[in-house]
């Protein structure tokens, strides 16, 4: 399936920066898989696909060294569970503000108490 930003797979691969077809990370099955694991929140989805490629950097990159080459897998690990920390907390927000509660305006001079006449 070609990459579209305005599908849900997409916004989960554009969160991810994992929009090039030729070097994609994950398939559109487990995009798919992370969205239903998910109940279809795209940053919730793209924070758990951040934490799997970070599983996957730390069990395989560890800390290499050559001559003029290092990596960290440890740290490029913790670099992207931020990131999918971040995800989590924007979603939480969101859903905040989705209705979750809500926020109004009390005065309470405006009506009479309960079981009392007013002015």
């Amino acid at each position: 399936m070609p990459y579209d930003p305005t599908a849900d797979e997409g916004k989960v691969r554009l969160l991810l920066n994992d929009v090039d077809q030729a070097t994609q990370v994950f398939t559109d099955a487990e995009i798919t898989a992370f969205l239903d694991l998910e109940s279809g929140n795209v940053k919730l989805a793209a924070a758990q696909a951040i934490d799997t490629n970070a599983d996957d950097q730390t069990l395989a990159s560890k800390v290499l060294k050559t001559q003029d080459l290092s990596t960290d897998g440890a740290k490029v690990a913790d670099a992207l569970r931020k990131r999918a920390a971040e995800l989590r907390r924007q979603a939480a927000d969101e859903s905040e503000a989705d209705g979750y509660f809500e926020i109004v305006d009390f005065d309470p001079y405006r009506l009479p108490p309960e079981l009392t006449e007013g002015p």
